[in-house]
């Protein structure tokens, strides 16, 4: 229990201090391909039981508007429990939930994953409550992605 304490808090303070010099951007290099970077995710994510809201193909959309995009996928999920605390603490922190992550993939065929760190969000909105759900998010977050990143 107390090594899993530490580690958490090691890893929500490594990623907040990382992603406070990024604008609160988590990114981080994918060790599969595109289809199999999402499936891998949206399968924890059910194994959780983590509600899925939607999956936008924005390289469609970009096609769509006759506009040519690398692949790029947006995740759109959260477990209303938890993100509504958020919500309640701050209403501008509906802007930051339900969680998104995004999968896509750079001119080399690099797949690279992306999404908002939950203590820059916090600091975002100047929550100063809810430490306990927001170092959760952090834990659920890091867990959904490290099934994909690379070593």
């Amino acid at each position: 229990m107390f090594k899993r304490l530490i580690f958490t808090a090691l890893l929500v303070f490594g990623v907040t201090a990382f992603s406070e010099a990024n604008d609160g951007i988590v990114k981080f290099r994918s060790a599969y391909s595109m289809p199999e970077t999402i499936e891998r995710m949206k399968n924890d994510i059910a194994d959780k039981g983590i509600m899925f809201f939607e999956e936008i193909d924005q390289t469609k959309l970009a096609a769509d508007a006759g506009i040519t995009l690398r692949p790029s996928t947006l995740l759109v999920f959260g477990n209303p429990p938890l993100g509504t605390l958020f919500i309640t603490a701050d209403p501008d922190a509906g802007l930051d939930w339900p969680v998104r992550l995004l999968v896509y993939q750079d001119a080399k065929g690099d797949v690279w994953v992306a999404y908002t760190d939950f203590g820059w969000i916090k600091k975002r909105h100047g929550i100063r409550s809810r430490n306990k759900e927001f170092n959760m998010a952090s834990e659920v977050i890091s867990s959904i992605t490290s099934t994909v990143k690379a070593k």
